[in-house]
């Protein structure tokens, strides 16, 4: 090696290890002192850490074999920075906020209200808002900034404007609550072609309506990628027109509800897309991988952008 080579590389690992100690300080001092730093781990050996994309893990989809808090573990071992999961009743809520903070993994949202009894009818109105309340200090415990509703299945009699009246009035009832507690709700719209027939929230057109008409900071939609793929297509386009109303970002391909690059949907465009509109959030993995580390791998070349 030549002594010209040698200094440079000399050169280039003492300006690493300078910054690397920025990096690190700056991290410390922007963390609360209830949020550990996660562990020093290398990228090859955990392949889904430090990517431009921030995938979390739906562990209700994911690692099926294991526990549920093994689930997280594994998670936390691909790399992923944040898990998600389902209703959050019936959950170890103690051992998970426990997990979460000595693993330095985030929870990025759970579903805080159902399909049933859905807040499209307003006879529901009472328990969905106390049910809100109970969520958000769920959410704290958690420390989780986000969580799930849904709309609910179609009411007989009931029209779709009606019924999406209904979830206005519902959502505006509970949204000042959510505003005290700082966690957004964050409202999915299905697919009825595929998973959810005879549900009343379909596509985003819908859903901007309900969130715009409730107009609060902690009213926003959960933009599930697979359901938007099956009800109306053009992702990158509705993305673009929808995107003050996105909350949260979803993905599975299709057909098949599988991880990127096993159906239909390019997700290297798609995810470039949403990054180029400004979003920097969590993107849930709510898709059954075909094997673990295949899904791993897929959700690295759908993030290489």
């Amino acid at each position: 090696m030549s002594e010209l080579t040698r200094r440079s590389l000399l050169a280039s690992a003492a300006a690493g290890t300078v910054l690397g100690s920025a990096a690190a300080t700056s991290a410390s001092s922007t963390r609360g002192q209830d949020s550990p730093a996660p562990p020093a781990e290398s990228d090859d050996e955990r392949p889904l850490a430090g990517l431009k994309t921030r995938f979390a893990c739906n562990i209700e989809m994911w690692y099926g074999k294991l526990g549920f808090l093994d689930r997280i573990r594994a998670a936390h071992e691909a790399g992923f920075p944040a898990v998600e999961f389902w209703p959050w009743r019936k959950k170890p809520l103690d051992d998970i906020a426990d997990l979460t903070g000595e693993l330095g993994i985030e929870v990025a949202q759970f579903t805080a209200w159902g399909f049933a009894p859905g807040m499209n009818d307003p006879k529901n109105h009472d328990r969905f808002v106390d049910e809100i309340e109970a969520s958000c200090e769920a959410a704290k415990k958690l420390r989780c900034r986000k969580m799930t509703i849904v709309a609910g299945n179609d009411q007989p009699g009931m029209t779709q404007r009606e019924m999406h009246d209904h979830v206005i009035a519902a959502c505006k009832r509970a949204a000042p609550i959510c505003e005290d507690h700082g966690v957004m709700m964050i409202l999915e719209s299905m697919n009825i072609r595929v998973d959810h027939k005879g549900h009343c929230l379909y596509g985003s057109e819908g859903a901007l309506r309900i969130c715009r008409e409730v107009a609060s900071p902690m009213c926003k939609i959960n933009w599930d990628l697979y359901h938007m793929q099956i009800s109306e297509g053009d992702l990158c386009g509705h993305m673009r027109e929808g995107f003050d109303q996105i909350g949260y970002l979803q993905l599975a391909d299709h057909p098949g509800r599988r991880e990127p690059g096993t159906g239909e949907i390019h997700y290297p465009r798609v995810l470039k897309q949403a990054y180029d509109l400004g979003y920097r959030d969590f993107v849930g993995c709510e898709c059954r991988p075909t094997e673990d580390k295949a899904a791993v791998a897929a959700l690295v070349r759908a993030s290489a952008f």
